[in-house]
């Protein structure tokens, strides 16, 4: 495994190109299941999330390329072959095939997916819909198995606002029998780039972005091109991570007004947040950080996936500041590690209260999930000495090129390889 060295103290400064969302991203490359006929998503970013979902939509008969980051996906040859173990283990997003096989095939067997632990997140929502559409759903041995003579539209009241069981539904609906009403829908902006990809394919949606969906199901659905919006979590975590070394920082190809969020929240901690069409220049040069209080909300609220990288940033602040996660109660294990470092975090259930400013220190600290290696990662631009971090893997699951991107804007990081320091350990040793 690579770890990803950084040596601290240098304000980023420059212009950093944003790269396509990767939550879109692994949602819209399942729903390639549900077309016809082949279909090109433009501009996919280089991540392993994206290579995995190919590797599993090959495993199930589709022929699948990759060329200058667009990904040409021939479904016609694709079958309801059980995905029970392996790769679909590896992340959290494969539950998406759960729907779009069901929609295409009428049946599916997916194992439980894997990615980032950070607690206890049901998919329970997900079959609720699927049920509601007819389907019989049993978990066994760790997989899931859907199963319907006919999917028919119905009306679904989601109980907990949710990403991943709005799209899983939504790809399972299109090809149903009549109209569906999803209620208490959530509304980010990749449930947006989902429904438009499905729309340009042939289905009926109305209401993609607000709490109310309707999809009127069709019988087929034909390939199309789509383009991916730009990726909001990247674009928040250089924004953040400017702010934190008192840098200055055109973050570009972006959509400012889902950043609207963040953008308020690094203005009230006194740093200059400056929206153009596709961009945002974030100058924190001459900033004395003022202490805020977060908490995360389903979109438009602040993101969760931005929180972690938020704490690090409050470390900097003047005062006590208090983040509250309210989607996901355990993703404060970055803080054991911000600790380690020398920050001043307490956490308290679903809240971290964090006392700054506080000098960090450069040290030894490992990624335990995606949002927790960019928010380590920030701690070691701001670290004097240098910071180590284990867990890179993570990191690459949702980031494209983040340290070929951190060095175009000044910060001194490199990578190696565990396996290549223990081969020349043993060539030492002979």
């Amino acid at each position: 495994m690579d770890k990803l060295y950084i040596q601290g103290k240098t304000p980023l400064r420059g212009t950093v190109q944003i790269s396509s969302a990767k939550n879109s991203a692994v949602a819209l490359i399942p729903a390639t299941i549900l077309a016809d006929t082949p279909t090109v998503i433009e501009n996919l970013p280089n991540i392993s999330d994206v290579r995995i979902l190919a590797e599993l939509l090959e495993q199930i008969g589709g022929k699948v390329e990759i060329k200058d980051n667009d990904m040409y996906v021939d479904s016609t040859t694709m079958s309801s072959i059980p995905l029970p173990n392996g790769s679909v283990k590896k992340l959290r997003a494969s539950y998406y095939l759960m729907g779009a096989m069901l929609g295409r095939f009428k049946r599916a067997a997916v194992g439980l997916p894997g990615g980032c632990n950070l607690g206890p997140r049901p998919i329970d929502q997900h079959i609720k819909g699927f049920e509601a559409l007819g389907a019989k759903v049993t978990n066994e041995h760790g997989a899931i198995f859907l199963e319907a003579e006919e999917l028919r539209g119905s009306r679904i009241y989601l109980d907990v606002v949710s990403v991943g069981a709005t799209i899983n539904i939504m790809l399972a609906a299109v090809r149903a029998k009549g109209l569906t009403v999803i209620e208490n829908a959530a509304k980010e902006p990749e449930i947006i780039d989902v429904a438009t990809l499905l729309v340009s394919m042939g289905a009926k949606i109305k209401g993609a972005g607000t709490d109310v969906i309707r999809i009127e199901g069709v019988d087929t659905l034909k390939g199309c091109r789509q383009p991916i919006i730009p990726d909001r979590i990247e674009t928040g975590t250089f924004m953040i991570a400017a702010a934190a070394t008192k840098g200055q920082v055109l973050v570009d190809n972006v959509i400012p007004k889902h950043m609207e969020s963040v953008s308020s929240k690094l203005r009230e901690m006194g740093v200059i947040v400056e929206e153009r069409d596709d961009s945002i220049l974030v100058d924190a040069t001459a900033a004395d950080l003022k202490a805020v209080d977060i908490k995360t909300l389903v979109h438009p609220g602040f993101p969760t996936d931005l929180q972690q990288s938020m704490t690090t940033l409050l470390t900097q602040a003047e005062g006590t500041s208090i983040v509250t996660d309210t989607i996901y109660s355990h993703r404060f294990k970055h803080t054991d590690e911000l600790r380690r470092m020398g920050a001043n975090i307490k956490v308290e259930g679903r809240s971290a209260i964090i006392t700054g400013p506080t000098a960090l220190q450069g040290t030894k600290v490992t990624a335990s999930d995606l949002r927790a290696g960019s928010a380590l990662v920030i701690a070691g631009l701001i670290s004097s000495g240098i910071t180590e971090i284990s867990g890179v893997e993570h990191i690459d699951r949702g980031y494209e090129n983040l340290q070929a991107k951190l060095k175009a804007l000044g910060a001194e990081t490199w990578r190696k390889s565990d396996t290549l320091d223990q081969e020349v350990k043993e060539k030492v040793n002979q």
